[in-house]
């Protein structure tokens, strides 16, 4: 088929010059015949490359339009999902920092709470240990005094028989301790 229409082609343009006469063949000469057959032959060269070349030429254009249409949306549509997820992210990291915040937040009150109550067990353990000295230091103290009351009422005594010059009794020995114990005793309440 193509070699048809290359056939005709090439005749129909042969056929001005078979007709033609010597002159010089201008476009502004006012031959009619010329113009008729131009037309003619610009007519079937135009028809010629509308079927062949233009039609495969139009749809190679068409494929890279729809080429070009089809990489644009999918670059829209990567676009609208690169900040779909660029907002998903930011949304995802004001929460992780709002997270933080309250994280460091109740850390912040565990950390006065455990040091409150560490504040209040040492209060307490100074307390229980100053009271415990203060009860060891009272009983040293009553041993002591009673020590001492005994020493005083022993030495009392010995002075009291070497005075005398005679023993005395046990139940005079007990009086005169109870007695001496009440003086001291009053003495010491008195200071």
């Amino acid at each position: 088929m193509k070699k048809a229409l290359i056939f005709v082609f090439v005749g129909l343009s042969a056929i001005p010059l078979y007709g033609a006469e010597e002159a010089p063949l201008s476009p502004f000469a006012g031959n009619v015949g010329n113009a008729i057959w131009t037309i003619i032959i610009f007519l079937i060269v135009v028809f010629v490359l509308g079927k062949f070349a233009w039609g495969p030429i139009l749809s190679l254009l068409k494929q890279r339009e729809d080429f070009i249409h089809k990489s644009l949306s999918d670059a829209k549509r990567d676009r609208d999902d690169a900040e779909a997820r660029l907002k998903e992210y930011a949304a995802r990291l004001q929460s992780a920092q709002a997270e933080a915040v309250s994280i460091i937040d109740e850390a912040r009150r565990d950390a006065e709470r455990l040091r409150q109550e560490l504040r209040e067990r040492a209060r307490a353990e100074a307390d229980g240990m100053i009271k415990n000295a203060e009860r060891q230091i009272d009983q040293q103290t009553s041993r002591a005094l009673q020590q001492i009351r005994q020493e005083a009422v022993d030495l009392s005594v010995t002075i009291a028989s070497k005075i005398l010059q005679r023993n005395i009794s046990k139940e005079d020995n007990e009086k005169l301790i109870a007695d001496a114990l009440r003086q001291i005793e009053s003495t010491s309440r008195s200071n």
